[in-house]
């Protein structure tokens, strides 16, 4: 177990996350991903938890959990429970799935060079 509250075990989420929300990632599954009920609620928050998971290596729902270990909640704020994660994704039915597309496909296109806002 990753626990030393000073240190971070995925330090190379923080570009990828600044990336992702550069490129309006929550705003978008806010904006489009309509799953009924609590477990719903702020889900560009949790997509965006559930990418940044998968990205730093976790493929199953227990271990989401990573980004809960350590310091990463200094680095990352609304890190969700593995099980409200688990909750969320179980809700999802066909339309939900697609809608969830819909938001990937205007991201890869916000990702494109054109689009980012430019840091100086």
């Amino acid at each position: 177990m990753f626990d030393d509250p000073n240190l971070v075990s995925s330090a190379g989420l923080v570009p990828v996350v600044s990336l992702a929300r550069s490129a309006g990632l929550g705003e978008l599954a806010q904006t489009h991903l309509s799953v009924p009920t609590d477990k719903g609620a702020n889900a560009g928050l949790k997509v965006t938890s559930l990418v940044a998971g998968m990205v730093a290596g976790a493929d199953s729902i227990d271990d989401m959990a990573l980004l809960r270990h350590g310091g990463m909640g200094r680095v990352f704020a609304g890190a969700y429970a593995p099980s409200t994660l688990g909750s969320f994704l179980r809700s999802f039915t066909f339309g939900h799935v697609r809608q969830l597309d819909a938001v990937a496909s205007r991201f890869l296109t916000r990702l494109s060079p054109g689009w980012l806002p430019r840091h100086r």
